[in-house]
């Protein structure tokens, strides 16, 4: 079965690998603007690309979707566009009836030895799995963290 790792936040990614762990595609969360400083994933698009990448998997598909929840000292505005974002998501793996593994950050962080590190730790780490993959962008951080849920997911 092939797995899909997600990063569900404006600046979130998603990941596709093969049973194998080669890496099929990385793209970043697709976004609209919804007002002249407000994004929202675009719910369309992401289905379009989970639609593919299922049709694509001949074993199935499975997500592991990264599990945030509040923090303490975070803005309102922000957690409720968060939350907004994250429950898009599961609403697309719901309807594409693709199963979901939800997966806290602490637990891939600690599978991929990534607890206590710097966060750009994390696009180091994916760059070492697959150099081919451009990850130089600070921003790759959501592509790089999609990566390493899909990796870690389903060794909890």
């Amino acid at each position: 079965m092939r797995r899909c790792g997600i990063d569900p936040g404006i600046e979130g990614a998603l990941a596709w690998l093969r049973e194998d762990f080669r890496l099929c595609d990385v793209v970043d969360m697709p976004v609209m603007m919804m007002s002249k400083t407000r994004r929202q994933v675009n719910a369309a698009e992401l289905a379009k690309t989970l639609r593919s990448w299922k049709s694509e998997s001949e074993g199935g598909l499975i997500a592991y979707l990264e599990y945030v929840a509040s923090r303490p000292g975070a803005g309102v505005s922000g957690m409720f566009s968060f939350g907004v974002s994250y429950g898009i998501v599961q609403g697309i793996l719901g309807a594409l009836q693709i199963p979901m593994v939800l997966v806290t950050p602490a637990q891939w962080k600690k599978r991929a030895g990534l607890v206590g590190q710097p966060k750009d730790m994390a696009r180091t780490l994916a760059q070492r799995f697959y150099p081919e993959w451009d990850l130089s962008r600070k921003k790759d951080i959501g592509q790089a963290d999609a990566i390493l849920i899909a990796r870690f997911g389903d060794r909890l």
